[in-house]
Formats: structure tokens, sequence, C-alpha cells
């Protein structure tokens, strides 16, 4: 499959000004030829009339640009047709460049091609792929960071760093019959670069969890008993009506999800059915999956209403912080604030919309304290990154508990700590997971 000619339309589906048609593969040029008669010189734009290669039949005007190898997206010969946006001329320029025997694209594709012939490695591929779904600002930002090769060169540091403590290793072995050697250079040379190594690799390992986060977004779970706001609330920091608002308990059966952008950061908020003692078997489940949302929020979000008989929150399992906010402040009673412990964060009307600024400050400052990220620090933005970096660490931990180990066993716990570093950016044979990350790229990337 890599010495086939691919294509694909690199544009959204529909109506729009242009379309852009993206083309990789020996065939490139020769498909530009059959297709516009003639082909422009490297990376400099041509307007030709595309031609249906076996009808002669006329397909649009196009503005046409040609990459040769290696200076392409993916190092082989690529070319690119911008044609008008409409579906039919689409349509059109996929029939002729089947008819000329290129085939379809499959998803992410042309990243992994890219990645094979070394134009840029596993994590800055994961970044294009994290900087086409990005939502916010900062989520942007750390993507490009990561196109950019800042993980990859901490990464490659780290490997380099290791293949030189093999090295000496290696010369050790080599001359074990040389007296002290092998107990100087453990004591002295590779036990502290081990610790030093180690060092940086579990500061990484800290920050990995906010990579994550920002990437997938904080989860905020609005919990309270019925008619406590929770709808409301939701409408109101959604600004559109996405719950439906009832009096009447039970209306929200299953949890309700809304994807928000405060100051930047990331945020699904996620409406949850009232927690009470029900007998319907259908709210039951409801409930049940209200505490499983809750368990697994980072931040919980308990509604009071004035005269609720549950003021403090339950025993939520799980890690996240837990908000008491008071709701209804227009119709309770002055200075009404549910008797919690701690105290009630704030109180809000969902319906005149007072108390949903501070609310809505108070959440940015939430977002920004677990999202911010250290630019000092490579961020690591999924969870293989963070396997892979902890089965490193743990290697070298096992060496550092016992300096009196074999050298070629130390030798033995480098390398898989080499391995699993190199998994980081592709540095090793890793075919088996090729596959299941270029597949979750869109069609043409």
């Amino acid at each position: 499959m890599q010495n086939d000619t691919i294509f694909a339309m690199a544009t959204a589906p529909g109506r729009a000004a242009i379309a852009v048609c993206r083309m990789s593969g020996p065939g490139a040029r020769d498909a530009v030829l059959r297709l516009a008669g003639r082909v422009p010189p490297p990376r400099r734009a041509q307007l030709s009339r595309l031609a249906h290669p076996v009808s002669g039949e006329a397909i649009d005007d196009a503005l046409i640009f040609y990459f040769p190898a290696p200076r392409s997206y993916t190092g082989e010969d690529c070319a690119e047709l911008q044609v008008h946006g409409g579906t039919a001329i689409a349509r059109a320029l996929i029939e002729a460049l089947g008819a000329l025997g290129l085939r379809a694209a499959e998803p992410g594709e042309f990243t992994r091609r890219a990645f094979l012939n070394g134009k840029l490695d596993l994590a800055q591929a994961e970044g294009v792929a994290d900087l086409v779904d990005a939502e916010t600002e900062s989520q942007r930002r750390q993507a490009l960071r990561q196109l950019e090769g800042r993980l990859s060169r901490q990464v490659e540091s780290w490997r380099q760093s290791l293949l030189g403590i093999a090295a000496r290793l290696e010369a050790e072995l080599d001359f074990s019959d040389e007296g002290d050697l092998a107990e100087l250079m453990m004591s002295n040379i590779v036990i502290d670069d081990i610790r030093q190594l180690t060092s940086e690799m579990r500061e990484a390992l800290w920050h990995a969890r906010t990579g994550e986060r920002l990437r997938d977004g904080l989860r905020i779970v609005i919990a309270g008993v019925p008619n406590a706001g929770k709808s409301s609330l939701l409408n109101a920091l959604a600004r559109r009506d996405v719950a439906i608002v009832s009096e009447h308990p039970g209306t929200t059966r299953d949890a309700l999800e809304v994807h928000l952008d405060l100051a930047g950061y990331p945020v699904t908020v996620v409406d949850t059915a009232g927690l009470r003692d029900a007998s319907d078997a259908v709210e039951q489940i409801g409930i049940g999956r209200a505490m499983q949302r809750a368990e697994a929020a980072d931040l919980i979000l308990w509604l009071v209403e004035p005269g609720s008989a549950a003021l403090a929150p339950p025993r939520f399992g799980g890690s996240g912080d837990v908000w008491t906010i008071a709701t209804k402040c227009d119709i309770a009673p002055p200075g009404w604030l549910p008797g919690t412990t701690p105290p009630a964060k704030l109180s809000l009307s969902a319906v005149t919309g007072a108390g949903l600024e501070q609310l809505e400050a108070a959440l940015e400052g939430f977002a920004r304290e677990r999202l911010e990220i250290d630019v000092g620090v490579p961020a690591l933005t999924r969870e293989r990154h963070r396997q892979a970096l902890a089965a490193a660490v743990e290697a070298l931990q096992r060496i550092a508990a016992d300096p009196g180990l074999p050298p070629e066993i130390v030798a033995e716990e480098i390398r898989v700590s080499q391995n699993a570093v190199g998994r980081i950016a592709g540095r090793i044979d890793i075919e088996d997971v090729l596959g299941e990350i270029f597949g979750r790229f869109c069609i043409g990337k």
C-alpha cells in the first residue's frame, strides 16, 4: 500500500467557496499531467482546466500545486488541486482520479506516510490530530507545541541519555576483568545519571494529567435533589435551552452534556438526575448514572434550594472537588445560605442571572488552576505517553533501589527504560499501535 498513489478531499463535504483535493505517491505528477495537460513548477501555483482522462470532458478550472519528494508533507511526490467547492465538482474529480488508478486514502494515511518517511515523529503526528480537533485557545497552544516537537525533543534527550548510560555499561561488561572498574562506574557515574533522569521523568509524569485533561477537557457535574435548579443552571451556563425545565420532580432522567469554552479552557458541564429515593425503575437508572458521573468529575456543583431538607452533599467517590451552591436566591429569604460545612461558595438565580457572573469567574479560575501548563515541562497529552514514561521510570527506580545489581541486570533495565521512552515518539518498532493512532484521523489528513 505504501507504493500506491492516494488521494482525498482535504476539505469538508458540502457547498463551499473552494474544495481542496490532495494526492501523494509516485503517480501524483503523472495524475496532474493527465488531468491538466501540464505540471506547474514545484511550489508554484498554476491555473489550469481539468478534464476527465477518459472522456475528455471538462471538470473545472483548478489552482494546482506540485510538491516533489522529499520536500512535501508526506515526503513523497504530492499535489493539491483547488477547485470550486460544489458537490458535483468534487464528485467528478474523485471519479476522474479513480479512473487514473489512484486509491482513496485511509483515515490519517497522509500523516502516517509523513511519519514513515521521517517528516515527523509519532508525538508530532498526534499533535497534528490534536490541532485539528482543538476547540479552545489552550488546546490549540498545547497541540501546536507538540507539533513543533517540544515533547519529541525532551523524549529524544532522555533517550540519548539512556543510550549513553547503556554504552558505558557495555564498556563495563567488556572490560569486567579490569579490577574495580565495574564498582567505580556503578557508584559514581551510572547511579547519579539514573537518579537525575528519574527526577526529570517523574516531574513530567506529575504534569501528565494536566496535559490529558487539557486535551479532553475538565468535567463539571451539576448535582442535587430534584427541583434544585440543575437544568436551569445548565441552560444558563450554555446560554441556550439544553435541558427541559419543569417543576415536576424526576424530569431529568439521563445525563445531559454541554461543552463550554471558559477563558480558553475546555469544560464539559453535565446535568444529572435529581438524587432521591425513587421507586420508578427508569429514574433509579438515571440516579445511578448521576452518581457515576459525579464520582468521575473534576468538580461537583451541589445545588441547594431554599427550604431544602438535603443541605449537605452526599459522600461522592472519586477525587473531584465539591462546591455547595445556593440556588433560587430571587425567592430566598434575604441573606439565606444553606448551613453546610464547608459553607456555600455563593448564591445565584438562573432566572434573574444574579450570581452567574461570579460562578463563571470561579469556574474559570478553577479551570485555569487545573489546566495551566508549565511551558518549561513537555505535556504528555495521551494516556499512552503517561504509561510509557511510567514504565521507563519504574525500570530506573528498580536500579536506584538496589545499587548492588549485577551490571547485566542494570543493562537490561536500561534497555527496558529506553524502549519505553522510545515508544512515545515512535523511535522503536511500534507497528501494532500505528493503526490505532492514525485510524482516528480524518480522511485527507
